[in-house]
């Protein structure tokens, strides 16, 4: 008995870890660069790229993304999006401080000297604003094996659920809604799907609770994806997702061009 008790204790904690390493921690910033600055931010982003190479070979974050807006609600708001990975809660709220940023270009840039790399980042906030921060947590994901690579296409879908039907709002996306996705992977009409919730405390208010990625590896694939109809779901399973859409409003869909990905 004491040998099954000790087996089960183990299984346990395996099974925690592995979960624990499966998760994934993102911070989504909107970034809003006026029409006259896109120069200067495009010449910072190719700085920053190494910048987070650098912290990524210090273990501080898991990978970095930069995308280009296509399409959203307001063109004025925001143009990019940047996506930075962390491997969980803590270092995702303590985040980068800016004495780490100083660190980390300076290793990236070997000329640099602390002076030098403090003003890169001066003027770098002169050409560009912080729309919008979101701390989100991955609850579920496809399985495929999808590579990110520049010219990537994704949707990023703003979803809130209903007040008091969170739970089943999840429950649709991952027993009605990945399941489709999956077949749409495996039928090659689709890259990758995961669905994240906000890491934070929300009330009624909040104007986002969850979030898609709808990952499709070009322009081809993504309208090939928007006319397919999968002709063989069933009666119950259209009732399925009818139920599921009404679990939650989707606010905005953004349309974004992977510009880099660091890993």
């Amino acid at each position: 008995m004491k040998k099954l008790l000790i087996a089960s204790i183990l299984c346990f904690w395996t099974l925690i870890q592995v979960q624990a390493q499966q998760e994934r921690f993102m911070v989504f910033e909107f970034m809003k660069v006026e029409s006259n600055q896109t120069y200067d931010f495009m010449e910072f982003k190719e700085f920053m790229q190494k910048v987070y190479q650098a912290a990524i070979n210090d273990k501080r974050i898991v990978g970095w993304d930069l995308w280009s807006l296509q399409s959203g609600a307001d063109a004025g708001e925001f143009q990019y999006i940047t996506i930075t990975y962390y491997k969980d809660p803590v270092t995702m709220m303590n985040g980068l401080e800016e004495e780490d940023m100083i660190k980390y270009a300076m290793i990236a840039h070997p000329h640099l000297n602390e002076s030098q790399a403090r003003k890169r980042f001066q003027d770098a906030s002169s050409n560009r604003d912080l729309a919008q921060r979101v701390y989100m947590k991955e609850i579920a994901s496809t399985k495929d094996s999808f590579q990110f690579k520049k010219g990537t296409l994704a949707s990023f879908d703003m979803m809130k659920a209903v007040e008091g039907r969170f739970e089943e709002y999840e429950k649709a996306e991952k027993e009605v809604f990945m399941p489709i996705h999956q077949s749409r992977i495996e039928k090659g009409l689709m890259g990758s799907w995961s669905l994240l919730r906000t890491a934070l405390p929300f009330g009624s208010e909040a104007k986002t609770t969850h979030l898609t990625i709808n990952v499709y590896k070009d322009y081809v694939q993504f309208f090939n994806a928007q006319e397919y109809e999968d002709m063989e779901s069933t009666q119950e399973q259209r009732a399925a997702v009818e139920k599921g859409l009404k679990s939650r409003d989707q606010k905005w869909v953004y349309l974004a061009t992977l510009e880099n990905a660091v890993r």
